[in-house]
């Protein structure tokens, strides 16, 4: 299975550099897609409710304190031909609107808006966005 910096390097190489938040929305918008059109996770890691929107740790570690992204390091030949297609479509729709766009997005969304239920809106929290509530969310819509 590709790894959150597979897609990460793989969402930067078709579009271009962008803000850490930018590629944490593509990434989750990325997951949650896969979830609905492939029904099968696109990468392990966890993302979790931040106050800003949905972040993946283990890309937050690597890029923390970075505001713009140019390069990153992983495998895109990790995925296959129907999880770039997948990523290729969240790029069509996703990849014109800015971070903060997104980020708004994301707030008006069940599965981040239930995974931070009780935290006021600039309280830090880390709870998990399942996979169950991203395929349920984004598959009905």
């Amino acid at each position: 299975m590709a790894n959150v910096h597979d897609v990460a390097v793989y969402i930067l190489k078709r579009h271009g550099p962008m803000t850490a938040m930018k590629l944490q929305k593509l990434v989750y918008y990325s997951q949650a897609w896969s979830l609905v059109w492939d029904e099968e996770p696109l990468f392990p890691e966890r993302i979790e409710a931040w106050a800003n929107g949905p972040v993946v740790f283990e890309l937050y570690n690597r890029h923390r304190g970075t505001f713009r992204v140019f390069q990153w390091s992983g495998d895109p030949d990790a995925l296959n031909e129907s999880q770039r297609a997948t990523i290729d479509g969240v790029l069509g729709v996703y990849g014109r609107m800015s971070s903060q766009e997104l980020s708004n997005l994301t707030h008006q969304e069940d599965p981040w808006k239930d995974a931070r239920k009780g935290l006021g809106p600039g309280e830090r929290g880390n709870r998990e966005i399942t996979h169950a509530s991203m395929a349920e969310y984004y598959g009905s819509l």
